[in-house]
């Protein structure tokens, strides 16, 4: 007996300015995703923030592989995520009508409004499975500020680092003398190194304070890590497994910046696997652990780490939603590791129905 296809909500592009990685990386999933046993139902979310259903899975961008050009196409269907007495549905938004009931989603959004726990809090909302963290797992992993606080708290190493709000006096000198030039700044909430830069002096100082400004009114600035940087893949819910770490050399570029990652085609030389000691492995396998679980990751999540010049580990930061191009680094380290990426994309989507699965067991309302 045939059993039945799972309707799998694909959510992708999104409002942040990671929308445009967003549409490559679903585009990738949806290729791969075993039509057997899961049909895909697109959903492009604007940059304004309307959802629109796509009726063909494979045909709803505009200049595909182009990470500057590429964006959703004009033949979107405005609809909404409703819950309606048989269950989580996609409506029309101009009639209201059904398009299709949904049994599992995978949000492939980066950045804010989407990796962020505003995504998974309405999934919650709606009784929809998802792949990834949950509301919790995705904010904490959004925030530097308070993901470096918990590692911190946890014991993991991280570099040192000042979180500056906008209304803050900034003392330059004073964070100087603590961090020392160069060092980085970051938007507090924001992904694929957008807004970040590395401040040589203090000659440029306020030039790229302000510039991390224009992407959140917090912000971290942070110890530059002398040394390597290092990635691990961290795949599971309750007992997480962890793929053979990799290596990103910048090529031309200061440190791995949005332009390395996906405007260059020659921005970074990737080591996969990393050349490593296995003591150093192991190491680096057991911070991302450790990491994963301290800031209630699950799912998945992409743990980025730096080892400096004397061999030392830090953890940089966990990102909730990573990039699911061919050629990221997270399918890539799995590929590596021993799981393909379409066996990677079906073990998701059956983690994401254990968790749910896990969590139907609570007790809702006492009285029913």
């Amino acid at each position: 007996m045939n059993l039945p296809l799972t309707r799998v909500l694909i959510l992708c592009g999104g409002e942040s300015p990671e929308h445009e990685i967003s549409l490559l990386s679903s585009q990738s999933v949806i290729k791969v995703l075993d039509r057997e046993q899961h049909v895909p139902w697109v959903v492009g979310i604007q940059k304004t923030g309307e959802w629109q259903w796509f009726s063909e899975p494979l045909d709803f961008v505009h200049n595909a592989q182009d990470p500057k050009r590429i964006r959703l196409k004009e033949t979107g269907i405005p609809t909404v995520l409703g819950l309606t007495a048989k269950g989580p549905a996609l409506l029309r938004l101009d009639n209201g009508q059904i398009i299709t009931h949904i049994d599992l989603a995978f949000p492939i959004l980066h950045g804010p409004f989407g990796e962020d726990g505003t995504v998974q809090g309405l999934l919650k909302m709606m009784h929809v499975p998802f792949v990834g963290a949950s509301v919790l797992g995705t904010a904490i992993g959004m925030d530097k500020a308070v993901m470096k606080r918990l590692l911190r708290d946890a014991g993991i190493p991280t570099a040192d680092f000042r979180v500056l709000m906008r209304q803050d006096t900034i003392e330059v000198k004073k964070l100087a003398s603590e961090l020392g030039f160069p060092m980085f700044v970051k938007p507090a909430n924001m992904g694929s190194s957008v807004g970040i830069a590395k401040i040589p002096d203090e000659s440029c100082f306020h030039k790229y304070v302000e510039e991390a400004f224009q992407f959140d009114h917090k912000i971290l600035l942070e110890k530059a890590i002398q040394g390597r940087e290092l990635e691990c893949a961290v795949l599971g819910n309750e007992d997480p497994i962890v793929s053979l770490p990799g290596e990103i050399v910048p090529v031309g570029h200061e440190f791995y910046s949005y332009e390395a990652k996906y405007l260059d085609d020659d921005g970074a030389e990737l080591h996969i696997p990393a050349p490593l000691e296995q003591n150093q492995v192991k190491a680096l396998q057991k911070m991302a652990i450790d990491a994963y679980q301290a800031l209630e990751c699950e799912g998945m999540a992409r743990v980025d780490l730096f080892m400096d010049n004397h061999g030392r580990c830090y953890l940089n930061e966990i990102n909730t939603i990573p990039g699911f191009t061919k050629i990221s680094m997270y399918p890539k380290l799995w590929e590596i590791s021993g799981i393909p990426y379409a066996k990677l994309v079906d073990r998701l989507l059956v983690l994401a129905q254990a968790r749910a699965k896990r969590e139907a067991q609570l007790t809702r309302n006492r009285f029913l």
